[in-house]
């Protein structure tokens, strides 16, 4: 699973569940920067429901049921134990560990050829192979038909609540059938979980054209939101026989409180629903038509409630791979919400309801280019939205005789840690955590209903990963309007006379049309003053100060290091975090460190924070690298799902670590200081240090973490992270 899951799995080997095996791999690519036209959808638990209709769509068998020593995995896993990694020195160059090289995705038929073309390309791939008795266990289990772990019927317990929720996403009244329809649209990616334990059941929610109590009959259409085809749509829990892995994993807590807080939140407050909205394209992709029944207040708390949940559909989102995808943000930044309760355009209802078409958003129906005529048509489109955002806003300042101030600002209510968060950026995948993690960002983000639900229908539900690339370019075009409204909602609440300097420094060297923002230019950004009064001479990090220790639970404790080791240890990563510089830019986008010593095994992860002129465009983002600018986080435990180097140091050689890092100057040095202390794929004790980190992430928290993806780990150490 480290290196086949989700999907981007090499030759689409799912194997974090029984049908993933059981359906074998294609040679057909997911992601395909070069697809003009819209690709054939191939979701595992989707698309098609038996193994006899996967190979009607391309996919082959690794596993042979009448003679197993055969199958294709069986082979790959025997032929590592035949040629095996050397333990020392580089790896064979014959290997390639790009992200889009070219794969080799053999059948059953051509794998003499392959072995005799690549013998040293077992499984698992690029990496050291089993143990004898994990391998003789691999083999024992391949020759008695590779059997799925056996599926227990639920305990009464948990039937009563898979009942309960059943019922209660399928109640007939129009305010219970749009309420299911909301929920269905915001959890469909979801790993639900109907109680905490050691071993949770996991679920997913689906369409079906069947309601409670019968078997599903699965409705599958590209968008969560596209027509289902059918009378009345049901909403049902399907089980999913899953292994989670860290980088799709989207756990979501369903039990008896949260049905109640839905009940409270949903059909308590008092509103009718007159009619259900139909699935015409121009209603069922804007959620501020299709869901205008429903109370602002209602949607953006429970946007809120999870907040660190909503963020991550995108990030682990099939949206989220790839530099095009992902360079619409800077590598690390920190995220606040309005709050629910202030006076705001994106907390009235109307207005929204009279801006709802302008705050359509870009869904392209074929994607066979760039149709810049209807791309025109979204900018102004946005541009005018903005523009009546100024002017209400303006009124409603002017009405009260008040500016901006802290009060504004969601704390949590005080108990929700929902409330701060830190998103990182790791050149092509990101990673977003509860609470203000680092030192005072580059940028912040204050983030409104609006841009939240915008957020979440531009990269989530109204994402295709199978679209043509000139779908993900509009998406892409288009998050630049939101990444600016969130930068700029943040601005608000520094002087005026800083706002427009920091924005100057985010976009060093942007044309102007990059740049080009209705709020940005507008007097209520250039002139009106805030309500805080500032005492230093660096109002955003003061702010932002404030707010780590106004919102609850912002300081991330659980990632500070400090009083948790021992003071020669806190002071060698102290010296980490203060060096920026030149030097940085060898270090990888993640690596995870373990040191060791008398005090025990301590994790950490590294985290290089790379530094650009500007982010505005999507393309020639090596030409706006600052080097000098790249600094690194340090944190406690692991962030990131996608780990490219592991370090393993004692205690007592970490202060040289440190040195030796802050002392890279070329590539020859950055090699030096990968043969001291990394590990390397081919280190015989590689899996060792793998399972020791896999152990300690999953036993702090068995329900949210899953496993780590290996597909982005370093090769030999000639190679640098330096883009």
């Amino acid at each position: 699973m480290v290196c086949h899951g989700c999907y981007d799995a090499p030759c689409q080997l799912k194997l974090e569940a029984s049908q993933g095996l059981a359906r074998g791999a294609s040679q057909d690519l997911v992601y395909d920067g070069a697809r003009l036209m819209t690709a054939n959808l191939t979701r595992l638990f989707d698309d098609a429901r038996s193994v006899k209709r996967w190979r009607k769509k391309g996919f082959y068998p690794v596993v042979d049921d009448d003679n197993p020593e055969d199958g294709v995995l069986y082979r790959m896993l025997e032929l590592k134990q035949a040629h095996p990694l050397a333990p020392r020195g580089p790896v064979d160059n014959s290997f390639d560990f790009s992200l889009y090289r070219e794969q080799q995705c053999t059948r059953q038929e051509d794998f003499d050829s392959y072995a005799q073309d690549y013998p040293l390309w077992g499984m698992p791939f690029g990496l050291p192979g089993l143990q004898p008795d994990e391998h003789q266990a691999m083999i024992r289990w391949l020759e008695s038909g590779a059997p799925p772990v056996p599926q227990a019927d639920l305990a009464p317990p948990l039937q009563a609540q898979f009942d309960a929720w059943e019922s209660f996403l399928n109640g007939d009244s129009n305010k219970e059938r749009l309420m299911g329809r909301y929920l269905y649209e915001h959890l469909f990616l979801a790993t639900l979980f109907l109680q905490a334990s050691d071993e949770p059941v996991w679920f997913r929610l689906v369409r079906s054209a069947t309601p409670p109590g019968e078997p599903i009959d699965l409705i599958s259409t590209r968008r969560p939101y596209d027509d289902p085809g059918v009378k009345r749509v049901y909403y049902r829990l399907q089980r999913m026989p899953i292994t989670p892995l860290g980088k799709s994993h989207l756990a979501y807590r369903f039990d008896e409180e949260r049905r109640e807080w839905y009940r409270q939140n949903f059909l308590e407050p008092d509103y009718t629903v007159p009619e259900l909205p139909g699935y015409k394209q121009q209603v069922a992709a804007n959620p501020f038509k299709s869901f205008v029944a429903i109370p602002v207040r209602s949607r953006y708390r429970f946007l809120l409630e999870e907040a660190e949940f909503t963020i991550m559909n995108f990030i682990k989102g099939p949206v989220c791979r790839g530099q095009i995808a992902l360079n619409v943000i800077e590598d690390r930044f920190w995220v606040m919400f309005m709050d629910p309760e202030s006076i705001s355009p994106e907390s009235d209802g109307a207005f929204l309801a009279r801006e709802s078409d302008n705050l359509r958003l870009p869904v392209s129906a074929t994607g066979t280019v760039v149709d810049l005529v209807t791309w025109r048509s979204y900018a102004k489109s946005h541009d005018r939205y903005q523009k009546a955002k100024v002017e209400f806003l303006a009124e409603q300042l002017n009405r009260d005789d008040r500016n901006i101030d802290m009060d504004v600002l969601w704390d949590g209510d005080g108990k929700n840690p929902n409330a701060a968060l830190t998103i990182f950026r790791h050149f092509d995948t990101a990673t977003v955590v509860k609470g203000f993690v680092g030192e005072t960002p580059k940028t912040a983000w204050v983030i409104s209903y609006a841009l939240l639900e915008r957020i979440h229908y531009l990269l989530v539900a109204g994402f295709d990963v199978y679209g043509a690339v000139a779908h993900q370019l509009e998406t892409r075009l288009y998050m630049d309007f939101l990444r600016m409204e969130g930068e700029l909602n943040f601005l608000m609440f520094l002087p005026p006379e800083e706002r427009k300097k920091l924005r100057e420094f985010w976009y060093r060297d942007a044309p102007g049309f990059a740049r080009s923002h209705a709020f940005a230019d507008s007097e209520l950004m250039s002139e009106r003053p805030s309500d805080l009064h500032f005492s230093s001479n660096d109002p955003k990090a003061e702010f932002l100060g404030w707010m780590r220790q106004h919102i609850h639970q912002a300081s991330a404790e659980r990632y500070d290091y400090h009083d948790k080791v021992a003071k020669p240890v806190s002071e060698a990563l102290d010296s980490l975090v203060a060096a920026a510089g030149k030097h940085n830019r060898f270090m990888p986008q993640v690596s995870f460190l373990n040191v060791i010593g008398g005090s025990g095994e301590h994790a950490f992860t590294l985290l290089r924070d790379s530094g650009y002129s500007n982010i505005a465009l999507p393309f020639l983002e090596e030409s706006r690298r600052l080097p000098g600018e790249d600094k690194l986080t340090v944190v406690q435990g692991f962030v990131g799902d996608h780990p490219n180097l592991f370090f393993e140091v004692h205690e007592k050689q970490l202060p040289l670590f440190a040195e030796d890092i802050a002392a890279l100057e070329t590539a020859e040095d950055w090699e030096v200081l990968r043969h001291r202390y990394s590990v390397a794929r081919n280190a015989p004790w590689f899996w060792r240090v793998s399972d020791s980190f896999h152990q300690r992430h999953l036993s702090a928290d068995p329900i949210y973490n899953g496993l780590f993806d290996y597909n982005r780990y370093l090769g030999n150490p000639v190679e640098t992270t330096a883009q």
